[in-house]
């Protein structure tokens, strides 16, 4: 086998359909029978929407045709209001869609690709050597021994894999928050029909998927589509509790919280629904993300206390080596140091983004001054696109070159051809993960290996190498541009690969090249 992927949620099924993609045999093993039907995250939020884009799995997972439309209204950060719309582009993308809807699509995506799922079979043992890695599996009709090239751990904040090869995983565990969470109904009169606030007598309205602090906790208010509304709140220093979470407990917390009772009933149908206590909550990075021929991805790497944007990592860090995985079993070329240099810095970032919220959110009265000068510098436009940069991952951008689009995601580029116009990220070769020269000049540029897409655009750039991964290798602004350093680049990421060609490009996106 070439890759055994360890962990069946979404940053496993990606990794593992990024794999396919690179023409490699992967198997998934996920220790439970079937997807996990308990509500955990709600959406991607951020740059890994325009992304999972690339690979036309937005409509799949939305639903609806894409492309995906920016936030440009309000947003929050640590229950603040955060005005997207002072930004001319905001960098916020919201694709909301449940955890376990996003892993049977996931799921089968790689399926359609060849990637072998293997549910109920738990990874009870890991040795590596210079040549592979021998796993022990305990699987429906016993134990088996699985022998592979590399294997990737994506599973989880408790990580088997992660164990298994000693990789610490340090951080801080923070034991003063208690969150309560639960689907519910609603009285239909406690709700504003023309904005969808939760109308609460004696505190006021509170607007949906708009988190809101005072000074003795948090509330949120969520009403996803399709499913009963989520209420949530946030308390500090309460009382240790072994009996199980209860709707009258939530109702207790929203009194304390709010200063006012709110009617909360239980969800209807059968579920799964949500009705959970958490204590405490983790922030914590892997020492490394790589020990000899085992990686790790997602939770396995990195737990945030931040919720909903663990995911957001985890599925860029997927992207990130899943490609880079392929290329070396293919032999193309080896990059997989730059796996951790490139994603470290993402995780570092948003260990910043739990510890800021998680200090804003606080209680206490000199929080709320606080609170109330933060409040103040959020009317600047350039405060905003700091912190917007920040929820959306816009602000980590890959140390691989020096023009400023070197090392972030393509621009979307609607670009014109021959037959018509064809969104960047439509392109049949960008969706099929294969390295993209896109050629804005009149002169035609070609490089060995990859292919060559030429076109007219409105930008100041006059090319664009794109990596698999759709992140951008080298760019130019010039009329004539440093072809030497295009196919340098080129060698360094792909090396030097010769199995595929420059073909024209239609409009739908599509070429002559061979996958």
């Amino acid at each position: 086998m070439d890759v055994v992927v360890v962990g069946g949620g979404p940053n496993g099924m990606v990794v593992a359909g990024e794999l396919a993609l690179g023409g490699v045999r992967v198997v998934v093993l996920e220790r439970n029978a079937g997807v996990n039907s308990e509500p955990r995250s709600n959406g991607l939020v951020g740059q890994v929407v325009r992304l999972v884009d690339r690979r036309g799995l937005y409509e799949r997972l939305a639903g609806r045709d894409g492309p995906p439309r920016a936030n440009d209204g309000y947003f929050m950060f640590a229950a603040l209001p955060l005005d997207l719309g002072v930004l001319a582009d905001s960098p916020v993308h919201n694709l909301p869609v449940p955890e376990a809807d996003m892993v049977r699509v996931l799921a089968e995506r790689a399926r359609e690709l060849g990637v072998d799922i293997r549910r109920g079979h738990e990874v009870v043992g890991l040795g590596q050597d210079e040549d592979g890695v021998t796993l022990t599996v305990d699987g429906p009709d016993g134990a088996y021994r699985l022998r592979t090239r590399y294997v990737v751990g994506a599973d989880g904040a408790h990580s088997s894999v992660r164990k298994a090869t000693g990789i610490g995983f340090p951080g801080v565990t923070h034991d003063r928050t208690t969150n309560r969470t639960a689907h519910v109904t609603v009285p239909a009169d406690r709700l504003d029909p023309a904005s969808g606030a939760l109308l609460v007598p004696g505190h006021g309205p509170v607007l949906p998927f708009l988190p809101i602090r005072t000074a003795r906790g948090g509330f949120s208010y969520a009403p996803l589509p399709g499913r009963p509304p989520l209420v949530a709140t946030t308390e500090w220093d309460q009382p240790a509790s072994d009996a199980p979470m209860s709707l009258d407990e939530l109702r207790t917390s929203v009194r304390r919280v709010l200063g006012a009772d709110v009617p909360l009933g239980p969800p209807p149908g059968p579920g799964p629904h949500v009705l959970r206590r958490l204590d405490g909550g983790n922030t914590r990075v892997a020492e490394r993300y790589r020990d000899g021929r085992v990686f790790l991805v997602g939770d396995a790497a990195h737990v945030f206390s931040a919720g909903g944007t663990g995911l957001n990592v985890g599925v860029q860090d997927a992207l990130n080596l899943g490609w880079k995985l392929a290329a070396a079993v293919r032999g193309d070329v080896d990059v997989l140091d730059t796996y951790e240099a490139e994603r470290r810095p993402a995780a570092d970032r948003t260990v910043t983004f739990a510890r800021a919220q998680g200090a804003l959110l606080a209680p206490g009265d000199d929080v709320t001054g606080l609170r109330e000068l933060f409040g103040e510098l959020l009317a600047q436009p350039g405060v905003v696109r700091v912190l917007a940069d920040l929820v959306a991952g816009a602000d980590v951008r890959y140390p691989i070159g020096e023009h400023p689009a070197v090392g972030l995601p393509a621009p979307e580029l609607d670009l014109r051809l021959d037959d018509g116009v064809v969104r960047l990220s439509a392109l049949a070769a960008v969706r099929r993960a294969r390295p993209v020269l896109v050629d804005l000049t009149a002169g035609g540029l070609r490089v060995p290996g990859v292919e060559v897409v030429r076109a007219e655009a409105d930008t100041d750039l006059t090319a664009l190498l794109l990596r698999p991964d759709s992140y951008v290798a080298w760019a130019s602004n010039d009329a004539h541009p440093d072809e030497d350093a295009l196919r340098a680049t080129a060698r360094r990421w792909f090396g030097p690969v010769t199995g595929r060609r420059s073909s024209p490009v239609s409009a739908d996106g599509s070429s002559s090249a061979p996958a």
